[in-house]
């Protein structure tokens, strides 16, 4: 079986961290768009398999969660009229856990905006702290039950609730009304009111707009198939936490929670892909043709 060499696999799996669409990809490291596709499929599972392994028994002081809105093959509201909407099709939530100080993604889930989908994030988050954190999150009720349910009363939690203006209607408007302030409220244990605050979380939320072609909104740049956009978000999450050097931190995050001693290169993800590969299946004992008799 043809494989692509282990550079040009690193420049098209460096391609797609950055922001590059598929297609251009394709076009610069001068493959096959399929052979793009296959390969971010791979890499997914690798790294799906290497943040499950390797970001356990984190220990963290502030935790902060949210979630960033996408969507796949269509928008929700158009999914009834679209051609061919495959599963999973309509608008998609990616929830993210991030450790303040580090800047370390302690977990993720992707899915719909739900109580459901709160309460997974936040049962994953658990399994992988090793100790108490102070936890904020914004006033998005999911949360309250979700976190009743993993945490009990083993944390402090707060919620950062917006206040927003007015609602103005106008055609073409996607944003929200404007923010005109926050109320900080303790939920549960003894939070500190000075470090409940969504920051960080929300600035990954832009770090994440800006590093996937298939978050930019107003484009054409959205995924076709659920399945390429929880890969394409597994790689570039361990992408982030391994191989990136923060630019605060001088280090990437997972070096700065302790979770590894050495900067990552996208070879070890590559390595993690052939060590998840099917071993190659053996062929049969060759057999000659029986020659026909010609009498």
């Amino acid at each position: 079986m043809n494989k692509l060499p282990r550079a040009k696999r690193a420049q098209i799996l460096a391609m797609l961290c950055e922001g590059s669409s598929m297609r251009s990809i394709s076009r610069v490291a001068d493959v096959s768009i399929n052979t793009v596709s296959k390969l971010l499929v791979e890499a997914g599972e690798a790294c799906l398999a290497i943040h499950d392994e390797t970001v356990r028994n984190v220990k963290a002081s502030r935790i902060q969660c949210d979630e960033i809105w996408s969507f796949c093959h269509a928008k929700q509201k158009n999914v009834a009229t679209a051609k061919a909407a495959p599963e999973g099709a309509g608008d998609v939530w990616t929830w993210t856990a991030i450790d303040a100080d580090t800047k370390l993604i302690v977990s993720f889930y992707v899915g719909d905006r739900s109580g459901e989908s709160a309460m997974v994030l936040m049962d994953d988050l658990r399994d992988r702290l090793a100790n108490r954190v102070q936890l904020t999150t914004d006033g998005h009720k999911a949360y309250l039950e979700a976190v009743e349910g993993a945490f009990g009363s083993d944390v402090d939690f707060a919620q950062l609730v917006k206040l927003y203006g007015p609602t103005i209607t106008a055609p073409g408007r996607y944003s929200p009304a404007e923010c005109i302030g926050a109320r900080k409220q303790r939920v549960e244990g003894n939070p500190d009111i000075a470090h409940v605050s969504t920051s960080y979380v929300e600035r990954q939320n832009l770090t994440m707009r800006m590093s996937m072609r298939r978050f930019t909104r107003l484009t054409n740049a959205f995924s076709k198939k659920l399945d390429n956009h929880i890969h394409a978000l597994a790689l570039y999450f361990v992408f982030y936490n391994f191989t990136r050097i923060h630019k605060t931190l001088r280090m990437s995050p997972a070096m700065a929670a302790g979770i590894t001693d050495r900067l990552w290169s996208l070879d070890d993800v590559i390595a993690k892909i052939d060590e998840m590969a099917p071993a190659p299946k053996a062929r049969g004992p060759y057999k000659k043709r029986a020659l026909e008799n010609s009498n």
